[in-house]
């Protein structure tokens, strides 16, 4: 089973929150709250229906990083805790495509960079304002990693907070598309399959990518119970690129014949905008 978390210890303490540019606060944003490392803070866009854009931004000082939802071998996710919110049904969070990275032997998920998670806010009364108030346990890193935690609140009237920030926009566009098993283009997953029993079971995953030789694949369980391992890139044919891992961190019971696993795929970037990536939720097939 894959460790789902590794602390070094001890904690160092350094002066790196200096380090991070943190622009004056408006309306649409709240205060930051700076722990060691990183400096977060909620920021709120337009109205869209009955919901609220907005997005929680981490800041991250020069060679630090965080986890994305699933963290691989070694980190621990974020934990978003919205129940001292005021006249909030419930609110959605989407990820960025995220990377890979290696912390001195175990392989991570997650971020390198800032990054925006964008935020759907759907509230009980669209006629009233909604008070945004979020208690964040998330995890960063340096040469060590260590715990943060954050306490944020923003005040969205009933109307919106106004035009989207653009940074809310472009984290939006990194957000995996939802996409179908063997939908045309590019990136697309054209077939999720289980081979071999038991000790020598494995997960092969046919991909088709703008660029053969890069991007990436990153394949989750249903639950959080599951902890399935990084792919590994083996040679494909006629410019398919092949991603296997092996069968392990699966929850005791559990069948991968019986459950969908979800698939992230993210393209090699090409000049200086955002990787195109794609989200598939699909069962595998079997020989």
């Amino acid at each position: 089973m894959i460790a789902r978390f590794r602390l070094a210890a001890p904690l160092l303490a350094a002066p790196v929150v200096a380090a991070l540019s943190l622009p004056a606060t408006a309306e649409v944003e709240s205060p930051w709250s700076a722990p060691e490392g990183t400096a977060v803070r909620l920021i709120a866009g337009a109205r869209e229906g009955d919901a609220h854009r907005a997005g929680v931004e981490i800041r991250l000082a020069p060679g630090w990083k965080t986890y994305w939802r699933y963290p691989g071998d070694a980190g621990i996710p974020p934990h978003f805790d919205w129940s001292d919110s005021d006249n909030v049904d419930r609110v959605e969070v989407d990820w960025p495509a995220p990377a890979r990275f290696d912390e001195g032997g175990a392989t991570s998920i997650g971020y390198k960079r800032d990054v925006v998670l964008p935020l759907k806010v759907v509230p009980k009364d669209p006629a009233r304002p909604v008070r945004l108030d979020l208690a964040l346990d998330f995890a960063v890193c340096s040469t060590v990693c260590q715990p943060a935690s954050a306490s944020l609140a923003l005040d969205i009237p009933a109307g919106g907070a106004g035009p989207t920030p653009q940074e809310l926009e472009t984290a939006a566009a990194q957000v995996p598309r939802p996409a179908a098993l063997a939908a045309s283009g590019a990136p697309a997953i054209e077939e999720a399959r289980l081979e071999g029993t038991g000790d020598a079971a494995r997960i092969r995953v046919t991909a088709r990518l703008a660029d053969p030789a890069a991007g990436d694949l990153f394949v989750e369980g249903p639950t959080e119970d599951w902890a399935l391992p990084l792919p590994e890139r083996e040679a494909g044919r006629d410019g398919r690129t092949v991603f296997v891992l092996p069968v392990d961190g699966v929850p005791k019971g559990a069948s991968l014949a019986d459950v969908p696993l979800r698939f992230t795929l993210v393209d090699g970037r090409s000049g200086a905008g955002p990787a195109p990536a794609v989200e598939v939720t699909a069962p595998l097939s079997t020989p």
